[in-house]
């Protein structure tokens, strides 16, 4: 198979430092292994999506002088590869339907057992308030978001876990099994109402269609590859190596985000810093 790497940025804001830095490591990855280096854009959010974001992506990564294969990938147009598998997973009784609110949420977990995680790589760990003793009859329902009984997937995978880490440049076998899983992640949301997937499930599926050889990303994401080992598991998809890489940090050291309009590249480039000028910002 093709060394193949990926950048997936969602047009909903400007790119930023951190962007140019990660699309550079992707694209670098594929030069040095003379594969292949793919644009996708994660559009599922449509609430926060717009066409003007994702025109700049596409400009401000040229004049970096990253190139790409076309045609670019788009989530909004995969909705109903995300729905069949959905339908899959339905089928299989891995997944149930959820009303509980944020609010709810919060209120289940706030006198937690002692010793017992609030916080996983998906955020808050859902106690289980709308799960099933058994698994839902009938069909998928498609106006509430849809969790993945955790417990029952991994019982279909055999323990340990593991994948292959290279971001800090040398090749590392990260091993994790069941446990961790049904204590420290929980059952999330694979569908969501407004969206009608979500981030985990979509990522899974599209490197798999794009056969992404090779994932790099940042390191805030390094323990929601767990979760992705576990989907990969359950659909029957390939698992490709990671690289996660370090985050860049504005003064205060804190990662940068989407509302970082400061350190956006389009802002540096009408500034007139030059390609090199942004490029240099990143070397450590």
């Amino acid at each position: 198979m093709i060394f193949t790497t990926r950048f997936a940025p969602s047009p909903t804001g400007p790119l930023h430092l951190g962007h140019a830095y990660s699309a550079k490591c992707a694209y670098d990855l594929a030069q040095a292994a003379q594969g292949r280096f793919l644009l996708r854009i994660e559009d599922i959010d449509r609430s926060r999506a717009r066409a003007k974001w994702e025109e700049q992506i596409y400009d401000d990564l040229a004049w970096l002088g990253l190139t790409w294969e076309q045609p670019v990938m788009r989530q909004s147009e995969r909705l109903a590869v995300y729905e069949a598998a959905l339908d899959d997973l339905w089928t299989r009784g891995l997944l149930y339907p959820c009303t509980c609110s944020r609010a709810d949420i919060a209120a289940a977990t706030s006198a937690p057992q002692e010793g017992a995680p609030l916080l996983g790589p998906d955020g808050v760990i859902y106690p289980g308030t709308c799960k099933p003793v058994t698994a839902p009859k009938g069909p998928r329902p498609t106006d509430l978001p849809l969790r993945l009984n955790m417990a029952k997937a991994c019982g279909l995978i055999a323990s340990p876990l593991q994948f292959v880490e290279e971001g800090s440049g040398a090749s590392e076998t990260i091993t994790f099994n069941a446990a961790d899983m049904i204590k420290g992640v929980g059952d999330i949301v694979l569908s969501r109402r407004d969206m009608g997937t979500s981030y985990h499930l979509s990522v899974v599926l599209d490197d798999a269609e794009q056969e992404i050889t090779d994932v790099v990303r940042g390191r805030d994401l390094f323990d929601a590859t767990r979760i992705h080992i576990v989907l990969q598991h359950i659909l029957g998809l390939p698992h490709p190596t990671y690289h996660h890489h370090r985050l860049i940090r504005d003064d205060a050291g804190k990662r940068l985000a989407k509302r970082d309009d400061a350190r956006a590249i389009s802002k540096y480039r009408s500034e007139g810093f030059s390609k090199d000028e942004i490029l240099g910002m990143l070397i450590p």
